[in-house]
């Protein structure tokens, strides 16, 4: 029997990284972020799950617009500080 392959996924057009990038990081940040807190204030036995789904999800509220205003003005930021090689000129 032949496994899945990841290449058989259908592919998402590049435009969309845009907002899908935030989206996901947004989603795993507020995730682990609301496990560890559970887990550093001693919640861990009585309902973890569901004051965990509660807790990631009101964070994630928080989250998603504040990284998409925030990457913008971090890039920025970045962008004083690098230094991009020269290009050839023709």
């Amino acid at each position: 029997m032949k496994k899945p392959s990841l290449n058989a996924i259908p592919k998402i057009q590049a435009k969309h990284l845009s907002w899908l990038m935030p989206l996901f990081l947004s989603a795993l940040m507020s995730g682990s972020l609301a496990g560890f807190n559970l887990f550093i204030n001693g919640q861990l036995l009585d309902g973890f799950i569901s004051k965990w789904f509660v807790s990631c999800m009101l964070s994630w509220l928080v989250a998603i617009p504040l990284i998409l205003i925030f990457i913008p003005l971090v890039i920025r930021f970045l962008m004083l500080m690098v230094k991009f090689p020269k290009q050839p000129t023709k």
